[in-house]
């Protein structure tokens, strides 16, 4: 059997009507296709490590003390937090942000065991809001028609980094100070063996990244209002 015989066969031949050039750029495209799929998963596994490290780490400042207060709903140990600043001179006045239009204001006291004299006199209760966007919202026409410049925020620890960047966009010049409500150390804990811990963490991860990208973009963002999503509704 001569040489000739047992020559392969050209590489054209066997990847017929591929012209080099164009399977050249499909491994190229392939390539740094993939390398940027590498990337972007680095970038925001590392973004979630950072981001479950500052909320494991959050805590209240030692003596708060601001013009006012602002709550957001979710959860009475919440309220009951920012119902105790007030009582204590935190602030001048406090606005429990997103509650149902079916809730009471005397529900609320007696779910907070808060003096009635301090509801009647320094407690107003928002109904308007339907998310964090509208929490921000119903708190700034709050901020603004009272003229308040700085206001303690109370929320979940890890609700915290979402609300005060909504906050922050809809108003940037008044100042926010955090105030975190920690429902358990995540600091001592491994919350990454805890199911329902990681759950949380991703998911409000997964929200932090999409406020971001729609604050910076201006894409995707609804009223987050009760009062302008019925309007928007009916039409004109």
């Amino acid at each position: 059997m001569t040489s000739k015989m047992i020559r392969p066969l050209p590489r054209r031949s066997r990847f017929r009507g591929e012209p080099p050039a164009r399977r050249s750029l499909l491994r190229r495209v392939l390539r740094w296709g993939g390398f940027a799929s590498i990337l972007v998963a680095a970038i925001v596994f590392g973004g979630f490590l950072r981001f479950a490290d500052s909320i494991s780490t959050m805590r209240p400042p030692a003596k708060p003390k601001a013009d006012a207060i602002v709550v957001l709903t979710g959860g009475y140990q919440r309220i009951d937090q920012a119902v105790d600043l007030l009582r204590d001179g935190a602030g001048k006045r406090l606005l429990i942000s997103g509650a149902h239009p079916s809730t009471t204001p005397n529900q609320i006291r007696k779910m907070t065991q808060g003096p009635a004299e301090l509801f009647s006199c320094c407690i107003d209760i928002g109904y308007d809001a339907l998310d964090t966007i509208g929490n921000a919202r119903e708190a700034v026409n709050w901020i603004h028609s009272r003229g308040y410049k700085t206001v303690l925020v109370v929320t979940n620890n890890y609700h915290m980094p979402r609300s005060l960047s909504e906050l922050r966009y809809v108003d940037p010049e008044t100042e926010f100070i955090a105030y975190p409500v920690v429902n358990s150390d995540l600091k001592t804990k491994n919350w990454f063996s805890d199911p329902n811990a990681m759950r949380v963490m991703l998911a409000e991860y997964g929200k932090v990244l999409l406020a971001s990208a729609r604050n910076l973009t201006g894409f995707g963002r609804h009223a987050g209002l009760r009062s302008e999503t019925t309007t928007a509704e009916k039409g004109p």
